[in-house]
Formats: C-alpha cells, sequence, structure tokens
C-alpha cells in the first residue's frame, strides 16, 4: 500500500499542483486520497478522519483540502445541505475562498464540481470530472468521484469506459495505480463482461491483496454466474486481507451472506449478519445501512423470521427518513421502518417523499418522480398485503430501476420482490407474470438455487393454471 506521502514538489512533478505552500497540507491530501481509494483507515496516520483534520489544520485556507473533505462527506451520502446548515457552511466557505485563491484550472473545475454535486446536479459535476480527466488523466481524485457517482447514478458504462479510457496514460509505478484495476473490473462487471472483469479484478489482486475494492468486484463476478461454492470459498480464504478495508468490510460480508441465501443456508447468513453486518450497520455508514436492510429483507422473502433484528436497524435508519439523497437510500431506509413495523414512521417518510417530489430540484429529484415514489409505493402496498398493486406498481417501472443507482447484485432485491409480489396476488395475469419472470432469471444464471425454490413454488401455488 502507498504510504510515501506526497509533498507540494511531488505534486507538481506529477502535473498535479496543489495551491499551498504546506508540505504537511499535501501530505495529509495524499494520505486521505489514498484511504478513500482504498475504503481503508491507515493507523499509522490515525485513520482517514484524523489525516483531514491534520490537512486542514496545516493550512485552514487549502481549498483542495476543503475540496476533499467536502467531496467525502457527499459521497458519503449521509449528510445533505438542504438539511445540514454545518455542511451548507462548510460548501460556502469553500467557495469564498476559492474566489479569493489563486488556484489553477484544475483546481477551479474541482471547487465547481463538488458545488454542483450539493445543488443536486450529480450528472453535471461528473461532466467537470470528465472534463479534469482529459486534461489530467491521472488525477485520481477526479476519477475517484467520477466512479462512486456514476455509481449512485446507474451509469454502468460511464463507470467502465471512464477507467478505461484514463488507463494507457497511467504507469505501474504511479502512487494507486493497481486500484484502477479494481474500479476498471466493477465496470465491466456491471456490463456483463464477466470474464474481462474476473481478470481485471485478478489482476488488481495480485498486485494488492488487501484491495477491498478488486474483492468486491470479483464477488460481482462470481454472484452474477452463480459460483456460489467458489465465493464463500475465496471470501473465506482472503479474510485477513479485505478486513483490514473497514469501509467495505461489511459490504463484502454482505456478500458472503448472499452466496448462503441463493444456496439455501439462511442459518449461514443469519450468522454473518449477527456477527459482522449488524455490529457493523452501527457505524451508520449508509452502505452499511443499505446491506443491512436489504439482507433482512432478503432473509423474510426466504419466509425466514429475523425476529427483533429489524429495530436496531431502524433506529439508525430513522435520522434520514427526510434526507432525500439518493433514492435508493430512501428505498432501504422506508424497508426498515416497515421492517420495524413502525408505521406511522413509515407514513411520515412516504409523505417526505412526496413532498421532495412536489418541492425538490436535481436529478434525484427527477428519478424519485419517475421511480423511485413508484417503488416506494409498491413495498408499502406490499406490506400492508396488497400484492396485486405492489405488482402493477413495479412492473412497469422495473427497467428503470437501474436508475436509482446501485449494482446489479444490489437491484437485485427488486427483481425478487416483483416475483415474490406476483405469485402471492390474486391476480392469474400476475402468476403468468411471476413465471416470466422466473424464466428470465434462469436464462440469465443457470446455476441459480434460490430461482429454483421459487419455480417449485410457483407450480405448487398455480400449477394447474
Amino acid at each position: 500500500m502507498h504510504k510515501n506521502w506526497r509533498d507540494c514538489s511531488q505534486w507538481r512533478h506529477e502535473g498535479l499542483p496543489l495551491s499551498t505552500t504546506s508540505n504537511e497540507a499535501c501530505k495529509m491530501f495524499d494520505a486521505v486520497l489514498t484511504q478513500y481509494v482504498g475504503w481503508y483507515d491507515d493507523p499509522s496516520v490515525g485513520g482517514i478522519e484524523n489525516c483531514v483534520s491534520k490537512m486542514l489544520e496545516a493550512d485552514p485556507n487549502f481549498v483542495m483540502g476543503q475540496v476533499l473533505s467536502n467531496g467525502l462527506e457527499l459521497m458519503g451520502t449521509g449528510r445533505t445541505t438542504r438539511l445540514d446548515p454545518d455542511f451548507q457552511a462548510s460548501l460556502d466557505k469553500m467557495i469564498t475562498q476559492a474566489d479569493k485563491t489563486d488556484l489553477t484550472g484544475r483546481e477551479r473545475k474541482h471547487v465547481n464540481a463538488v458545488k454542483l454535486w450539493a445543488d443536486g446536479c450529480t450528472t453535471k459535476a461528473c461532466d467537470v470530472w470528465e472534463d479534469i480527466l482529459v486534461e489530467y488523466p491521472t488525477d485520481m481524485l477526479a476519477l475517484k468521484m467520477a466512479h462512486g457517482s456514476y455509481f449512485y447514478l446507474g451509469f454502468q458504462p460511464h463507470m467502465r469506459d471512464s477507467i478505461a479510457r484514463v488507463m494507457p496514460h497511467w504507469k505501474e509505478d504511479m502512487p494507486l495505480y493497481s486500484y484502477l484495476m479494481g474500479m476498471h473490473s466493477f465496470g465491466l462487471v456491471e456490463t456483463n463482461f464477466y470474464k474481462q472483469a474476473e481478470e481485471a479484478a485478478r489482476k488488481g489482486l495480485n498486485m494488492n491483496s488487501k484491495d477491498a475494492w478488486a474483492t468486491h468486484a470479483l464477488c460481482h463476478v462470481l454472484e452474477m454466474m452463480g459460483r456460489q461454492n467458489e465465493g464463500i470459498s475465496f471470501l473465506s480464504t482472503t479474510l485477513a486481507d479485505w478486513t483490514t478495508c473497514g469501509m467495505l468490510a461489511c459490504h463484502n460480508f454482505w456478500h458472503w451472506a448472499l452466496y448462503h441465501i441463493e444456496k439455501g443456508e439462511h442459518a449461514g447468513a443469519l450468522d454473518i449478519y449477527d456477527g459482522q453486518v449488524g455490529p457493523r450497520v452501527k457505524s451508520g455508514a449508509m452502505l452499511d445501512i443499505v446491506d443491512a436492510t436489504s439482507l433482512l429483507y432478503r432473509l423474510e422473502m426466504e419466509d425466514i423470521n429475523v425476529g427483533e433484528r429489524w429495530q436496531d436497524v431502524f433506529e439508525i435508519c430513522r435520522p434520514h427518513i427526510d434526507d432525500h439523497i439518493l433514492s435508493f437510500n430512501d428505498v432501504h431506509i422506508l424497508i426498515s421502518c416497515m421492517g420495524a413495523k413502525r408505521k406511522e414512521v413509515t407514513e411520515q417518510m412516504m409523505e417526505s417523499i412526496k413532498q421532495f417530489v412536489s418541492n425538490g430540484q436535481g436529478h434525484n429529484n427527477d428519478i424519485t418522480r419517475e421511480v423511485g415514489l413508484p417503488i416506494c409505493e409498491a413495498f408499502q402496498a406490499y406490506n400492508d398485503g396488497h400484492f396485486g398493486r405492489a405488482v402493477d406498481l413495479m412492473y412497469p417501472v422495473r427497467y428503470k430501476i437501474v436508475t436509482i443507482g446501485g449494482s446489479n447484485a444490489e437491484r437485485d432485491l427488486f427483481n425478487l420482490f416483483l416475483i415474490n409480489a406476483a405469485l402471492k396476488s390474486k391476480d392469474k395475469t400476475h402468476h403468468r407474470i411471476a413465471r416470466q419472470l422466473l424464466m428470465e432469471r434462469k436464462a440469465l444464471k443457470e446455476n441459480a438455487p434460490m430461482t429454483d425454490r421459487l419455480i417449485a413454488r410457483a407450480v405448487a401455488l398455480h400449477g394447474d393454471e
């Protein structure tokens, strides 16, 4: 792992000068960026939050330090300037300082991109980062911010191609080079290039066995190809490598649990939840929240009683019911309200979403109106026992669900939801839809025990129709 933090002269030498005279600020900028890209806290420098503090203490007027700090908050998707005046003040300070500082054109674009993202103009922010990468293809901050944003937007080809077009400009001896492999692999797997994705992920892991994003990308390959046993073996034998990356460890445990659910090994999935996912969701990180809610809901769709586990997750989700930063997050937060049987809060959140659709602005507002709100209404209908209505709400938008973001594996929750709703509906047309969806699912992944179980269930319930 890269630890030889770059000072002012080294950043200039790489063609990425930073407008500060503080070597310490430059070094801490590198330390923060490295931990962000690697999904870990480096104990030798006190972790990423400590490095952010040191960076801004070393030079309180360091604009790119403020860009990085605010950018990380945005990418965490747990804070919004719409509801958080302290966060808005931090953005305002960055913009004011940028106006007073003699910045490079590249740095000014970074400021603009973060401002656009905070204002809800996510796609425009990505355009700015891509503009930077045309001239500065080795700008890892622009590359990583765009990569993460494309994931949130559901822009899968963009996620793949953004990495591919800059890779020829990188050299193997450049800091953070190995992480490009995992990032490219993830874009490849999300666009169904499984063989190439596996090759890229394994290349990245050969360079750096502790690259949790490459580990994660390979997990996706094994998930999408129905290689559950390989997935369990891979994660169990590399545990000491990827658990060092605490920011992504919960998600990789989620993948491990998914292999067990697919195989019908529900006790194994619950063990992972109780031993890893449940404790880790207490971090409050939105990715961990999504993992916990998704895992519990999938188990419930398999008729597994998860007991009181929902209560702890709900309490962690509760402060975010009015955020509406990503529609993908909203659905999972709503699921936690329903899982905990908090009907009043469920109604409150649904009303909040509708108010956001009416009064909000930006890309996520548009997506929530067209796709996110119908999905939330479908889950609410299902929760209230109105399975036919759930199908009628979800089925028309199923090919648009990609626009709420997340991965193919994560969004499979909605495929499973629709199948389960159609099976439970009283409408015979919905029963035929369920069978067709199952055939579609089987065609995509032959080795899919869960699909086989659902097919058997469909035959048992409606085989005479």
